[in-house]
């Protein structure tokens, strides 16, 4: 019998997450106030983080311990399984050797409480009632109603409204774990009421959520704010996984040629590849490839400038891969892909040539989920299907090359409560939105000038 499957014990769960900026051959610029246009200092994120969280965000120590409340809470779905993907290899005829990390195992059946758990551990310890946090497809937003519920903390939700409609099980998961949810652009906030205003129909956007929970947090004593993706820290928690997956293929006896992740803000990528990333900056031969959408091309077709994080220009000015803060994404089921920037961490490598990025329509990725559910068994989140694309694509290259790889990828979550998306694919129902070019330099002219 072939050995399908690597799991480490919990004693092998990481003790300290990775943190690239330590390694990094260019450091990302400075984020700045979004009034002053200074460069920001801890005190300016205060009001809306704890200070650990914002120590974390600037810290140039290479490893940051990870406490013991949140490794006996990590132990629950901490360490993921790997797996040899071996019928998918055989359903393509490829050399390739394919392996996944699989974070469906989480309790909120994604990667997200890789961070979750930590931002709530580090809220409540500063003395935080209330976290108020915005979400996509709700993933994030699940795992941040997890973490509450786990450190007594009451969280609100802003999520997407297309995805508030077309997921309603991700919306009553969270109000199971006792958060409450709103769809967004709600009528609850300054900024929702505005972006109702300008259109009642509003599908919504990630940025747009931003900006309504950061403006909660803001106007609430005693109410912090959480996000998902894009920020420091949260790449740093996330790469527990491509932590664990290093001592997996160790005892496999592999090493990656090729590490891929679905790339939305960029905590998925980064989680699965910064800690070969480290390996490449000193002089390892590895591609790392992060994937994303081609109706929110940020890394492909965005610019490397300043832009705010959210629609209402709340947040920090970030030197990013941007489409502009006012990009409104049209309605794929991909939701936590649809982000109008991407993690000043993962634009830099990617500005220096350290990473490559690739775009693929939703028909085409939900093909390929197809494809590996019938192999592996497992039915992969929208998100995922965009890396199980690549994958797939570079194991056919390599049958066609006639070259044995490794291939790494990140299986960032299940798809079990995103089955009316493949409802639709599997109806013909399913669409591909290529975002006009005309539209994006519409968005892009309204950056802010830096």
């Amino acid at each position: 019998m072939q050995e399908t499957k690597i799991i480490l014990s919990e004693k092998e769960i990481p003790r300290q997450w990775y943190n690239i900026m330590a390694d990094m051959p260019n450091l990302p610029k400075p984020s700045l106030h979004p009034a002053t246009r200074q460069p920001v200092v801890p005190d300016d994120l205060s009001a809306i983080f704890p200070m650990s969280l914002i120590e974390q965000e600037v810290t140039m120590d290479r490893w940051i311990d990870i406490p013991e409340d949140i490794l006996d809470i990590y132990t629950l779905w901490r360490p993921s399984p790997l797996y040899r993907a071996r019928r998918l290899e055989a359903a393509l005829k490829t050399p390739a050797r394919i392996y996944y990390k699989y974070e469906g195992v989480s309790p909120a059946g994604s990667h997200k409480p890789n961070t979750a758990i930590p931002q709530a551990y580090y809220n409540k310890k500063a003395g935080i009632k209330r976290i108020a946090t915005e979400t996509g497809a709700g993933q994030w937003g699940s795992s941040m109603a997890l973490a509450g519920s786990m450190f007594g903390i009451e969280v609100t939700v802003y999520m997407v409204k297309v995805s508030y409609n077309q997921k309603p099980y991700r919306r009553i998961a969270m109000e199971t774990w006792g958060a409450t949810v709103h769809p967004s652009p709600s009528t609850v906030t300054n900024a929702g009421r505005k972006a109702l205003e300008a259109d009642p129909d509003s599908p919504g956007s990630l940025g747009l959520a931003i900006s309504e929970a950061v403006e909660d947090a803001a106007t609430h004593k005693n109410t912090n704010y959480a996000l998902g993706s894009v920020l420091n820290h949260v790449l740093l928690h996330q790469t527990v996984i491509g932590l664990e997956a290093k001592k997996q293929l160790e005892l496999a006896g592999e090493y990656p040629d090729i590490v891929i992740g679905c790339c939305g803000g960029g905590s998925n990528f980064g989680g699965i590849s910064f800690p070969f990333i480290y390996d490449k900056i000193h002089g390892r031969n590895v591609r790392a490839i992060a994937v994303e959408p081609i109706s929110c091309p940020t890394l492909t077709k965005g610019q490397f400038r300043y832009d705010f994080g959210d629609i209402a220009g709340l947040t920090p000015l970030l030197m990013m891969y941007t489409l502009g803060h006012d990009f409104m994404p049209p309605g794929i089921h991909a939701g936590g892909l649809r982000y109008h920037g991407d993690s000043s961490l993962v634009s830099q490598l990617y500005h220096d040539g350290i990473i490559e990025a690739k775009a693929y329509g939703q028909i085409a990725c939900f093909e390929a989920a197809v494809t590996f559910s019938k192999t592996e068994g497992i039915i992969p989140a929208p998100e995922s299907s965009h890396a199980i694309r690549a994958v797939i694509d570079e194991a056919i290259l390599c049958k066609e090359e006639g070259r044995e790889k490794c291939i790494l990828f990140n299986l960032s979550g299940h798809g079990y409560l995103d089955l009316a998306a493949y409802s639709d694919y599997l109806s013909g129902k399913l669409v591909d939105y290529e975002y006009p070019e005309e539209k994006i330099k519409d968005s892009l002219a309204k950056l802010p000038v830096i």
